[in-house]
C-alpha cells in the first residue's frame, strides 16, 4: 500500500492547531463583545436564515431601540453583522406650526375665509385689514395672497383690495385634509395622493424655512444578516450558553456560589484609557487676553466706552453726514425705550454741528446741510469701535500718546462663515506731531503677523468718510483666501479739531472675531461662540 506524501502529511498535521487557532479568536472576540452585542447575537443565531429587522430585534431581546441601534453599530464595525437590504422610507407629520393650524386654520384658509366673507357683506377688504384682523404675519399674508390668486379663488381689485370670486381653493381644501390625517399621527408619504404630495412638498420645513406645517423625514429600514465570522460568534454562545455578565467579584457570588454561572467581564489592556478632559479657558478668550497683554506690553493704554451710544458719538463726531449713504454700512439696531438721550456733551455738539454745515474752524467747507441735533441724540447700539477713540479724543489725550480699545460691536448683517451680528473690534490710535501714514502701515502689519499669526498680509486703498488717506487691511485665511480685517487711515482735521486735538492721529478698527480665525485655525466665525465641548477642547489656544 502506498503510504501518504510527506507534504500531505504535514497538511494533515496542521489542521488541529488551525481548528484550535480559530476557536482561540472566537472566544477572545466574544469575551470582547459588550452584554447588549452578546444579546443582540444571540437573537440572530436563533433565526433559520440569520436575517433581521430592528423591530424585530426589539421584539427577542426586549431592548430599547437606542440600545439596538448602538449594539448593531458596534456589531457592524467588528464585520460580525452586514446590511443585506436598505430601504428608505419618507414620513409624513406635523410641526408645532401644524399643530397651531390645525387648531386655528392656516393663513391660506383663513384669507380666503376673510375674503369671502368681505364679498357677503360688500366690505372692501385690504392686505392690511387681514392682518390687523386675524394677526397674521406679513409673509404669511402675501403667500397666502399669491395661491389663491393663481388658483382663481382671489382677485386684487382696484385700489390693492382683494375681492372673493367665489372659486374653491384647492390647495386651501387639501391643506385641511392633511391637517386632520396627520393630527392623528405621522404617515408615510407614499399614502398620499400626488396632489396632497405636492402640497406637502410645498409646506414642508426646509433649510432656511422652519415656519412650515409639515415635516419629510426619512425613516431607514435595514435587513441585518450574520456575516461568516458572525454566525461562527453566534454558534459558539448559542453552545457555551451567553450567562449574566457581572464586572466585580462580590461577597455575595462566593457566598452563594453564583459566580459559576456568571460571565465575568475581562480587562482589555490593548483599550485606549478614557480621555480626561482638564478644564480650560475658552480658546476665543485666551485670544483676546493676548491681544490685550499684547498692546499694553506695547505702550497702549485701555480705552472703555459704552455698549449704548448716541448716534452723535457713533457717526456725527466722526464726520459722518446724517445723509450720507456710508450710514448704510452701519445698519444700526436702535434703541426702542428711552429712544434719545436728554443731553449731548458741549462744547463738542456746537464745534461737531458747525464743521457739518459750513467746517467751523477745521478750514472745510464742511457737508453743506442743516444738522439734525434730534437725530444725533438717538440711542443706538455701538456699530463702530472708533466711538471710543472719538469720546477719548475729546477727554484731552496725552500727546505723544497711544490708546486701544477692545470694543464689542452691533451691526445688522447676514449671518455667514466671515459675519456676524455682534463682534469684537480692536480699535485704536495715535497721537503725536511725529506721526504718519507709514507710522500707521507699520503697525498694521505688526499687528497682522503678530496677533493674527498671518503669514501673508496686504493694503488696499480705501474711503472712509473720517480718515484721509484711508488703507483697508487683508491677510491670507489658509482655507477662505484672503480676507478683509478692517479699516484705518489718519483722522481728518474735521474730526480731531473739533474734538479738541490739533496734531495728528492714526486710527484703526479691526475686527478680532476675523483676526481669531486665522490665528486659532477656525473656518466659520460662529466656531468662536460654539459650545461643541470637544471642538474647543481640540482648538488650538493663543500663542
Amino acid at each position: 500500500m502506498r503510504r501518504p506524501s510527506p507534504r500531505f502529511a504535514r497538511q494533515d498535521s496542521l489542521l488541529p492547531f488551525i481548528d484550535r487557532l480559530t476557536r482561540v479568536d472566537i472566544s477572545s472576540l466574544i469575551d470582547s463583545l459588550h452584554p447588549l452585542e452578546i444579546k443582540v447575537l444571540s437573537a440572530f443565531g436563533s433565526t433559520s436564515d440569520g436575517l433581521l429587522e430592528a423591530e424585530q430585534l426589539a421584539q427577542s431581546t426586549a431592548l430599547e431601540a437606542s440600545q439596538i441601534s448602538m449594539a448593531v453599530e458596534w456589531l457592524l464595525a467588528k464585520s460580525l453583522l452586514a446590511v443585506e437590504k436598505e430601504t428608505v422610507t419618507p414620513i409624513v407629520s406635523l410641526t408645532k406650526i401644524g399643530e397651531q393650524y390645525f387648531e386655528k386654520y392656516s393663513p391660506i384658509e383663513r384669507v380666503l375665509s376673510v375674503a369671502r366673507e368681505a364679498a357677503t357683506t360688500g366690505k372692501r377688504l385690504t392686505i392690511q385689514d387681514i392682518q390687523s384682523r386675524e394677526g397674521l404675519d406679513p409673509s404669511d399674508v402675501s403667500g397666502a395672497i399669491g395661491c389663491l390668486k393663481k388658483e382663481g379663488a382671489l382677485l386684487i381689485v382696484q385700489g390693492g383690495c382683494l375681492e372673493s370670486t367665489g372659486r374653491p381653493s384647492p390647495t386651501a381644501e387639501t391643506m385641511r385634509g392633511l391637517l386632520q390625517e396627520l393630527h392623528a399621527g405621522p404617515r408615510e408619504l407614499t399614502a398620499f395622493s400626488d396632489s396632497q404630495q405636492r402640497v406637502i412638498q410645498t409646506h414642508a420645513v426646509k433649510r432656511g424655512n422652519a415656519k412650515e406645517p409639515f415635516r419629510v423625514d426619512d425613516r431607514v429600514t435595514r435587513l441585518l444578516k450574520l456575516t461568516a465570522a458572525g454566525m461562527d460568534a453566534a454558534q459558539q454562545l448559542s453552545r457555551q450558553g451567553a450567562g449574566e455578565e457581572v464586572s466585580q467579584l462580590t461577597p455575595e457570588l462566593l457566598k452563594e456560589g453564583g459566580w459559576r454561572t456568571k460571565r465575568f467581564r475581562k480587562y482589555t489592556i490593548s483599550l485606549r484609557a478614557p480621555r480626561i478632559a482638564p478644564g480650560k479657558r475658552h480658546p476665543y478668550r485666551e485670544f483676546l487676553d493676548s491681544v490685550k497683554t499684547k498692546l499694553v506690553s506695547m505702550g497702549f493704554q485701555e480705552m472703555r466706552g459704552a455698549l449704548v451710544e448716541t448716534e452723535f458719538w457713533d457717526m456725527d463726531a466722526l464726520f459722518m453726514p446724517q445723509f450720507h449713504p456710508a450710514r448704510d454700512i452701519h445698519d444700526v439696531y436702535f434703541v426702542k425705550d428711552p429712544k434719545q438721550a436728554k443731553s449731548l456733551a458741549e462744547p463738542f455738539l456746537q464745534r461737531v454741528r458747525q464743521t457739518h454745515e459750513n467746517g467751523g474752524e477745521t478750514g472745510s467747507t464742511g457737508w453743506g446741510y442743516r444738522f439734525d441735533v434730534e437725530r444725533a441724540a438717538r440711542l443706538v447700539l455701538r456699530s463702530q469701535g472708533t466711538a471710543v477713540s472719538a469720546h477719548t479724543l475729546a477727554s484731552g489725550p496725552l500727546v505723544p500718546g497711544k490708546y486701544f480699545s477692545i470694543a464689542r460691536c452691533f451691526r445688522y448683517d447676514q449671518v455667514d462663515a466671515t459675519h456676524a451680528t455682534d463682534f469684537f473690534q480692536v480699535e485704536g490710535i495715535v497721537l503725536g506731531e511725529d506721526i504718519n501714514f507709514r507710522t500707521l502701515l507699520g503697525l498694521l502689519n505688526l499687528f497682522a503677523r503678530e496677533v493674527a499669526q498671518a503669514k501673508e498680509v496686504k493694503f488696499l486703498p480705501a474711503y472712509f468718510p473720517f480718515t484721509e488717506p484711508s488703507v483697508e487691511l487683508h491677510v491670507r485665511h489658509p482655507r477662505l483666501g484672503w480676507m478683509e480685517l478692517g479699516g484705518a487711515g489718519l483722522f481728518r482735521p474735521e474730526v480731531a479739531i473739533p474734538l479738541g486735538v490739533n496734531v495728528p492721529v492714526i486710527a484703526w478698527g479691526l475686527g478680532l472675531d476675523r483676526m481669531a480665525m486665522v490665528a486659532l485655525g477656525i473656518h466659520d466665525i460662529r466656531e468662536l461662540f460654539t459650545d461643541n465641548l470637544e471642538l474647543i477642547r481640540s482648538t488650538r489656544g493663543a500663542v
